[in-house]
């Protein structure tokens, strides 16, 4: 299954975001900064992989939803997906 560039374009964004998120967290460690800052950021930068993780599920569940080129529905491999889903949870 390929996902749809378009919409990976926008996941793409939300990782380089969380990347930069936490390479933060990294030098705010280094600088000794507040605990309660560090968790503020920790808990920014999961978030920020947890959508990103729940958009490419999603494009994926979309995906497999739709009709393929020869106009056949494509086979939904439920217990796949839900497996990919769980694993974000």
């Amino acid at each position: 299954m390929q996902l749809d560039p378009a919409e990976m374009g926008h996941v793409t964004n939300r990782l380089k975001r969380a990347h930069g998120q936490l390479a933060g967290v990294i030098r705010m460690i280094d600088e000794g900064r507040d605990c309660e800052d560090l968790v503020t950021q920790l808990s920014a930068v999961s978030r920020a992989l947890d959508r990103a993780g729940f958009a490419i599920i999603a494009s994926g569940m979309k995906q497999c939803m739709t009709p393929g080129d020869d106009g056949q529905e494509s086979t939904l491999d439920v217990a796949k997906l839900e497996k990919l889903f769980l694993s974000l949870a």
